[in-house]
């Protein structure tokens, strides 16, 4: 349900139910949560790309499911979406095609994402007569702003690709068969950084928005700097880039 493949310190996690549109199962959120432990467990994995089997990203809840629905039920669907969203890793969704209600939660929670021009992000709320749920107003906000979760929500656009991209939802959009070797592109510069570093900046990145001054963004940023300086891959870089610049 669940393809995890490791490689050049890049685990891809391909939700693999393309009969029900990936959609978050019991079984699928288990899958989910079990790759995720082991993305981050593993000293040669970086960065985690999650991407679907096609022709769906993740269509979301089951629809019968929510007709049953009850807080502990959500909750349970939520850990699909939820368990990328707290991952100390950086994370890329490579969006191929509807990603829809908790779809979309499960890339919106991601830090990147870069679609291909035929997917679709549909929060789907307004048309079910349902609530947003799974932190997706707060997640567009902070991503887009106003005016596109406003759009996405309370108006039910719907956002292909490229609008996605005009929207600020999303950081690049590439043709379908470019989907892929983009998105493991753009993962490669992280995936070749130590995954000490990696970790440490986006602790950094995630909890900077609290601090309300530069003065204060300074010193929040000087102790893991300062902790940088004293590892051992700073200075064979750095050691590298003066052999460099001393041959010029």
């Amino acid at each position: 349900m669940v393809i995890y493949e490791v490689s050049e310190g890049i685990a891809t996690l391909t939700l693999n139910n393309p009969q029900e549109r990936n959609s978050m199962t019991a079984e699928m959120v288990a899958e989910i949560v079990r790759s995720m432990d082991a993305a981050e467990a593993d000293p040669n994995v970086r960065v985690v790309i999650v991407t679907g089997a096609p022709p769906a990203f993740c269509a979301g809840a089951n629809l019968g499911n929510l007709a049953e629905a009850t807080r502990e039920s959500l909750l349970a669907i939520y850990e699909g979406f939820l368990r990328v969203a707290r991952s100390p890793l950086p994370t890329v969704a490579a969006v191929n095609g509807a990603a829809v209600g908790a779809g979309m939660n499960l890339a919106l929670g991601c830090d990147v994402r870069i679609a291909a021009r035929s997917a679709k992000f549909d929060s789907r709320f307004l048309q079910l007569g349902l609530h947003p749920g799974g932190g997706n107003t707060w997640m567009q906000l902070r991503i887009a702003g106003l005016q596109t979760v406003m759009a996405s929500v309370a108006f039910g656009e719907v956002l292909d690709g490229e609008a996605a991209l005009r929207a600020g939802l999303v950081w690049k959009c590439v043709d379908d068969a470019h989907l892929l070797p983009t998105a493991r592109e753009f993962a490669a510069k992280a995936a070749a950084a130590p995954k000490e570093l990696l970790t440490s900046i986006k602790k950094t990145i995630t909890e900077i928005g609290s601090v309300s001054s530069h003065a204060e963004a300074v010193d929040f940023e000087l102790g893991p700097q300062v902790w940088s300086t004293r590892q051992p891959w700073f200075r064979e870089r750095l050691a590298a880039l003066q052999a460099k610049i001393s041959k010029r």
